[in-house]
């Protein structure tokens, strides 16, 4: 493949703006035959006349014009560049971009992450909450650094990403005192007919809950399917619903969201999956909410 040759395309660019090869050679302080044999060069790479003569200076032809548009676009935006990153070092943190599934519960996620923003070297944390899968696609691209999903990479994906365990735990059913007064008996019979709210299908919950469902010989009236778990349990909250939840987070669900706990799921797990393309856990505030896992969400 044939590269542009960007020096040339700026002399060009320069020629254009000051109208002649003697001012330009002046400003970029080159000799004008140097400066003419790189024009003829640059327009022999692109195989179209860019400047032609009109009295006693140079003009744009209409090739020359589209270029002089792009290379508009091309140099402002490296003066951009440059204005952007002056100072970089000595002003901004570097970022760790994070992928948020957007079925992981966000108290579990704000706990996982708030060890990464006290490290001894500071950090800019961009978190950015999607489907696992347009996540993956973002992380193959280097845009982000991190995935937290529920799940690890589907069987056969195009993405070649590394799952690492950060901690499981069991599963609780929640709901306000007066949907409960509604549905009294034991549990978990009393969801039979119940309203519920779950997530979409193919969230890793999901499959869960629908297998205890199954199980237990259960057959609740769902009202809701919610891929936002802070949505979901926003619906909760309003006594649209039983909802189900991690354990590990019962006692603040209860306290935000002003609900109770019914029973636990058997059998049913909530799992967090850190999803890198590097096969072991290097950068420090990875390794910091790798261990904030293990001692602060599932231990």
């Amino acid at each position: 493949m044939d590269w542009l040759n960007y020096h040339h395309l700026f002399y060009f660019w320069t020629i254009a703006r000051e109208g002649s090869v003697t001012q330009a050679a002046e400003r970029l302080r080159l000799g004008q035959p140097t400066l003419s044999a790189q024009m003829r060069s640059l327009e022999k790479a692109l195989d179209v006349r860019l400047l032609k003569k009109e009295g006693r200076g140079l003009v744009l032809t209409e090739a020359g014009r589209t270029a002089f548009r792009y290379a508009e676009g091309i140099f402002g935006l490296g003066k951009e560049l440059q204005e952007s990153l002056a100072g970089w070092a000595a002003d901004r943190a570097p970022i760790l971009a994070v992928g948020i599934s957007d079925a992981l519960p966000k108290l579990m996620v704000r706990t996982l992450l708030e060890p990464a923003l006290h490290l001894p070297e500071p950090i800019r944390l961009l978190c950015r909450e999607d489907r696992t899968d347009r996540l993956l696609a973002q992380l193959s691209l280097h845009e982000l650094d991190l995935v937290l999903s529920d799940m690890p990479p589907p069987t056969g994906s195009a993405v070649k990403a590394f799952s690492h365990l950060l901690g499981e735990c069991g599963v609780q059913i929640f709901g306000t005192t007066a949907l409960r007064k509604r549905h009294a008996g034991a549990f978990p019979g009393c969801l039979n007919g119940a309203p519920v709210l779950l997530p979409l299908e193919g969230a890793a919950l999901r499959r869960g809950l629908d297998q205890w469902f199954e199980v237990e010989g259960l057959h609740p009236r769902i009202v809701g399917e919610v891929d936002d778990s802070a949505l979901l349990k926003s619906f909760g909250q309003q006594g649209i619903g039983f909802f189900a939840a991690p354990s590990t987070l019962a006692k603040e669900i209860e306290r935000q969201y002003q609900v109770q706990r019914l029973g636990q799921a058997a059998g049913v797990r909530e799992r967090v999956y850190a999803l890198t393309l590097d096969r072991r856990l290097r950068h420090p505030a990875v390794v910091a909410i790798s261990e904030a896992a293990k001692h602060r969400v599932f231990g």
